[in-house]
């Protein structure tokens, strides 16, 4: 078996080639392979700051200075997953019902061969879709969630579909297990105590970004992998779950994030679980010229990568 491997950087230079994600392969569809990268270039679900729909081409370009071994944990997924970029969702530019429609009718297709997508967003409305996908198949999944924000409204200007409902709506239909659902990094102002208070009544786990300044995480993780044990998994990875000091290219920043280390903490820490796909959204790239936003997210994408069922580890 050979499998695809990025464009090194003595092949060509990173500046050069094709720009997919960590200048794999392009792929028209999902067909023979174990992982996938998408992406779904969408901003019309934000509520203040637009841009996320140039989320997956910055994240793309960052992603040029990745290599495919990770010297911290040995993971080296492309010397046992078929991986390649297979390109973005088509969305309608003008409506968003429509366009989630035809994220869950390309997902659909995307999992009828035994994929695992990792998506490049876009804004997280996007997540809602891609959970009626992931359940169709699978069945209800364990969700762990990193953002500054729970995204459980009932509407936004009286609209169900927002990239601020997206779990209210994946709670109602059954997309997920209430009590394996994991909020961390929550934080911010608001509008009222329900604002985090509604996720817990349904029985999910909110874990405030307060709760986590300056500690590892280690044993959050532990717990968390503990109660989920070999239920499929999906992992979504808001960028604004991280401080803006380190990640301030998103549409809705919040002071007192997470850390980066933290970041890598906790999706590290989800080595071992069933994850089935996983998403990092909210990267706007127009308000971090530096690049950074999309440079994080593209690692943190390659992270969520090395921990999916599969990967081969160096001893």
């Amino acid at each position: 078996m050979t499998y695809n491997q990025p464009l090194g950087g003595n092949e060509m230079p990173r500046f050069g080639g094709t720009p997919t994600m960590m200048r794999l392969p392009e792929a028209k569809t999902a067909e023979g392979l174990d992982a996938c990268f998408i992406g779904v270039p969408i901003d019309i679900g934000a509520s203040w700051r637009a841009g996320t729909r140039f989320g997956p081409r910055a994240i793309r370009s960052e992603s040029c200075l990745l290599r495919p071994f990770n010297v911290a944990t040995g993971a080296a997924p492309f010397a046992s997953l078929q991986v390649a970029d297979i390109g973005d969702v088509a969305i309608n530019t003008f409506n968003l019902p429509d366009a989630c429609r035809r994220i869950r009718e390309a997902y659909v297709e995307i999992l009828r061969h035994p994929v695992r997508p990792i998506t490049l967003g876009g804004d997280h409305s996007i997540t809602y879709p891609i959970l009626q996908a992931i359940a169709a198949k699978h069945g209800p999944v364990a969700l762990v969630h990193l953002d500054a924000h729970a995204d459980v409204s009932d509407t936004m200007f009286g609209e169900k579909i927002a990239h601020g409902t997206t779990f209210r709506r994946a709670h109602e239909e059954a997309l997920i297990h209430p009590e394996l659902t994991f909020q961390i990094g929550l934080r911010g102002t608001g509008y009222s105590p329900d604002d985090f208070n509604w996720s817990r009544r349904q029985g999910f786990t909110v874990v405030p970004a307060d709760d986590l300044w300056g500690k590892h995480l280690t044993t959050l993780i532990d717990s968390i992998r503990g109660k989920i044990g070999d239920v499929p998994t999906y992992f979504s990875f808001d960028i604004d779950a991280l401080d803006p000091s380190v990640a301030p290219g998103t549409g809705t920043p919040e002071i007192g994030g997470l850390t980066t280390w933290q970041a890598m903490q906790l999706i590290r820490g989800c080595r071992g679980l069933n994850i089935i796909g996983c998403d990092v959204v909210e990267v706007s790239p127009s308000y971090d010229l530096s690049g950074n936003t999309a440079l994080t997210a593209a690692n943190l994408a390659f992270e969520l990568l090395c921990v999916m069922p599969g990967v081969k580890y160096s001893v």
